[in-house]
């Protein structure tokens, strides 16, 4: 069910990316996108507005939007300037393909080119339009998804302005939990629930967030680099501060653990075999570490 799901997605991105002049740009563009990956944010969210009973088909230009999102702040992210990482998803990072500057600017272009197709394919009412291309752009800018990069790039090497705990919980609510957050609010939005349902949705998103977190940071301390697709280890090398190097191994698990079982508990209530997939796969992973 949910591989059919991926497979609607990484067709629509494909239709909504064409190669056009000039080629290289969208090229880079489109390489990081259709990188092989779960797509768990277009998932969320298209996921999401079909179990509170919305129409699906009306969601793939915003979740295929999220998904650029995502793939924009991974190909920042694998700069040399910042996380300086040559591979991922098992292939070589965009700044390692399209060159530096081009890797650049296809991040910078799908920032643009997301919302856009927000606006021009969604076939919405323009009051819910705005409110999907205002949840964009609030997630995934300098109050949510760029700020916690920021937070994550000065706290490296134990330089913190706020305390160690306030500061993880910061990296970990913006840059993980915001995308998360923004799938989940958009299909909610389509949806047109009620402020009440909006809040349970975007509660259990916060909560899935942190715990997606938590689980990056013990793969990276205990995967290798054929299960994650990208250089493991990195973390600690840095001295990045993550669930790991801050609690230990054993209060992380548990963290995870803790918060998964918030999440079965709030999703337990809506009929989603899909969500509760993803938790499973998630809290099996790590049952034998």
């Amino acid at each position: 069910m949910m591989q059919n799901l991926i497979n609607l997605i990484d067709k629509k991105l494909d239709e909504y990316m064409p190669i056009i002049y000039p080629e290289e740009i969208f090229k880079a563009m489109k390489y990081t996108v259709m990188l092989p990956g779960k797509r768990l944010r277009p998932v969320m969210c298209l996921e999401t507005t079909r179990m509170l009973g919305g129409d699906m088909e009306k969601a793939f230009p915003a979740a295929c939007a999220i998904e650029m999102l995502h793939a924009q702040s991974l190909i920042h992210d694998d700069l040399p300037c910042m996380d300086n990482d040559d591979f991922r998803r098992g292939k070589p990072s965009n700044h390692k393909v399209f060159g530096e500057a081009n890797a650049v600017l296809a991040g910078d272009a799908l920032l643009t080119f997301a919302p856009q197709l927000i606006i021009e394919k969604s076939k919405l009412s323009a009051e819910i339009t705005l409110k999907l291309v205002h949840e964009f752009t609030k997630w995934g800018g300098a109050y949510a998804l760029i700020a916690g990069q920021v937070v994550d790039i000065e706290s490296e090497g134990g330089k913190y302005i706020k305390s160690p705990e306030a500061t993880l919980n910061f990296i970990h609510m913006n840059k993980t939990a915001a995308l998360f957050r923004l799938a989940m609010r958009t299909g909610a939005i389509i949806a047109n629930v009620s402020s009440e349902e909006f809040d349970v949705i975007d509660d259990f998103a916060q909560k899935f967030g942190l715990a997606f977190q938590i689980y990056d940071d013990i793969m990276d301390e205990i995967s290798t680099f054929e299960e994650l697709g990208k250089t493991v280890g990195k973390d600690k090398n840095s001295e990045k501060l993550t669930y790991v190097s801050l609690y230990g191994l054993d209060s992380a698990k548990n963290k995870f653990n803790s918060l998964i079982n918030d999440c079965y508990g709030i999703i337990a209530r809506y009929d989603s075999l899909i969500i509760e997939s993803i938790l499973n796969k998630l809290k099996e992973r790590l049952s034998g570490v």
